[in-house]
């Protein structure tokens, strides 16, 4: 009798068991794929744009892009909806987005005046792109520090040509000019590779007692963009670029102001005497 009891017991607590799980809605598990669907649709849009010589529509698409990248991850983690599928969904969509569609429109803004030296550079801007990608994939999400990306994430690297063909969407069409231009599709290519640390924002914790501040901030940087969109879109990006370098700098200065040489022979002789 007492053991028919035990098991009625344990069937009861399975079955609360299985109640108190949270069931997701499918509708819920499909939003940050949509999200990731249209950070693809931009990049598309922005090919799109490229090729029809309407730079400033095109630089705007990659701008959007960005911030759908940045929402589908979050939405994901908030949701409960995190897979395997997403995440490979997500790496395809940055490729184009981020690599194929900055590189198309770096080459009809200005690079083509360049003949082949215009369409290496861009190509070696994809690769950059895509080999950054795969590491990122390989390594996985919590492999390192958390609060930093091992080589300029991809999003930051497009947005380096976006905010500068946004800044000035009239083209380049003598050679000479386009020259430089080179260093906007070589420069993040080549940090998009390395092993230079670049600041991650993903970390950032709005629970926190300073998250206050954080929202403020984040507040007057959209007051600035809506107020003159081109000018703090540029400096964001470039700013960004540089950071690591600028990081290095300052901790070397510190280190360089705070540093006591060690004692000479002759000092130590003038010590014990």
């Amino acid at each position: 009798m007492q053991h028919g009891e035990d098991a009625r017991l344990r069937f009861l607590r399975r079955a609360s068991d299985r109640r108190a799980k949270p069931r997701i809605r499918r509708g819920v598990s499909l939003l940050p794929s949509l999200f990731t669907m249209g950070n693809m649709f931009c990049g598309y849009a922005c090919v799109v744009y490229s090729v029809r010589s309407e730079f400033e529509n095109a630089a705007l698409f990659i701008g959007v892009a960005i911030v759908l990248d940045m929402l589908d991850g979050r939405i994901a983690r908030l949701t409960g909806t995190e897979s395997e599928f997403g995440g490979e969904l997500d790496s395809l969509a940055d490729v184009i987005s981020f690599g194929v569609a900055p590189a198309i429109l770096a080459f009809a803004w200005g690079l083509s005046t360049l003949g082949r030296l215009g369409w290496a550079a861009g190509f070696l801007y994809v690769a950059a792109a895509a080999l950054r990608l795969a590491r990122f994939n390989l390594q996985g999400a919590g492999a390192g520090d958390k609060r930093y990306f091992a080589g300029m994430p991809s999003p930051p690297a497009a947005g380096i040509t976006a905010a500068t063909v946004f800044a000035y969407p009239f083209g380049l069409y003598d050679p000479r000019a386009a020259l430089p231009a080179l260093a906007m599709v070589l420069v993040p290519a080549v940090l998009m590779v390395s092993r230079i640390r670049f600041r991650s924002f993903k970390t950032i914790d709005l629970r926190a007692r300073r998250s206050y501040s954080t929202l403020i901030l984040v507040a007057a940087g959209i007051m600035l963009i809506a107020t003159h969109p081109r000018g703090v879109l540029l400096a964001t990006a470039y700013i960004y670029l540089a950071s690591p370098f600028i990081g290095m700098a300052y901790t070397r200065l510190r280190h360089g102001k705070h540093h006591v040489p060690a004692p000479t022979p002759i000092a130590e002789e003038k010590k014990h005497a």
